[in-house]
């Protein structure tokens, strides 16, 4: 059949408007399949770590180490490549022309809409309404797609193991559970750590770096940083200064999300549209052959 070009654009106009109809009749609750994880529906809690108190004597490491059974190392220093530990602190130069160190605690940060838990296609990484981000070794295929998803950089695969995991902080959750403080937040001597509910923890820090000595730079990293984390810092120096990476206030997962809710209506749309346009070209055809037989028969007379 051969097509003008009045002919697409009819045909274009008319896909459009079936487009359009199907974006309306698309299930609803399809825009749901693969969405991101939904807000706390309970006060979350989390810690705030406040990197001026900290002396880097590790013992929150160590008591990560022991509270999740691992090898406890007190020569082995956070620096190396592979710690034995989930938590670890690493001493970081704060200056270029300076050769002070500033020790930092790190830890999985526990987000509010975590993108390892978006990107996770087994569920082997769940977030808990409560706060943390928990993971659940037995579903974990070892894709590590978690890694790639994480804009922190947390997740560890266990290469030094045959049948490699991913290691990562859960925030104890069953200590958690059990009552208890975070291992490391009770094994802090002086106090950097402090445990509680987000809300409360940023009225803290706020007071802190408000009603001081100034002391502290203007900013509560986590409190913004990818939609939010349940692990908040303070610092006497700029974050990025520290090693901390600079992040937008939107998490990739809600970005992921808003992907994922338009594919099905976009997907049952198009469906809808190229079945239209099918269905107009062999009706055109229809009505083109039975032009065609009645011509011929008229001229058989």
């Amino acid at each position: 059949m051969n097509m003008t070009r009045r002919d697409f654009l009819k045909l274009c106009g008319a896909g459009t408007v079936v487009l359009s109809m199907g974006a309306k009749v698309a299930p609803q609750d399809w825009a749901r399949v693969g969405a991101s994880v939904p807000r706390p529906t309970r006060p979350s809690n989390g810690v705030l770590i406040d990197t001026t108190k900290c002396i880097g004597c590790q013992q929150c490491q160590i008591a990560c180490q022991q509270s999740k059974n691992l090898p406890v190392d007190k020569t082995k220093r956070a620096l190396c490549p592979v710690a034995p530990s989930v938590v670890k602190v690493a001493n970081v130069s704060t200056d270029p022309d300076k050769p002070a160190l500033k020790p930092v605690k790190w830890q999985c940060m526990n987000c509010v809409n975590p993108s390892c838990v978006s990107a996770c296609t087994v569920g082997a990484l769940q977030k808990r309404d409560d706060g943390p981000v928990v993971y659940d070794s037995n579903r974990c295929i070892g894709c590590r797609y978690c890694m790639y998803a994480c804009p922190f950089g947390i997740p560890t695969f266990e290469w030094d193991k045959q049948l490699s995991l991913i290691s990562k902080c859960d925030g104890c959750a069953s200590r958690r559970d059990q009552g208890k403080l975070p291992a490391c937040v009770e094994a802090c001597p002086t106090k950097a750590l402090t445990y509680g509910n987000r809300d409360e923890l940023l009225t803290i820090a706020n007071q802190r770096i408000y009603s001081g000595d100034g002391s502290y730079v203007r900013h509560i990293y986590g409190e913004h940083e990818v939609g939010g984390t349940t692990m908040l810092y303070l610092a006497s120096v700029p974050f990025e200064r520290l090693g901390f990476p600079t992040l937008p206030e939107v998490a990739p997962a809600e970005i992921n999300a808003a992907i994922m809710h338009s594919t099905p209506t976009i997907a049952v749309g198009m469906a809808l549209a190229l079945s239209g346009i099918y269905w107009l070209i062999k009706r055109r055809d229809r009505l083109e052959a039975q032009l065609a037989n009645n011509q011929n028969h008229n001229g058989g007379h």
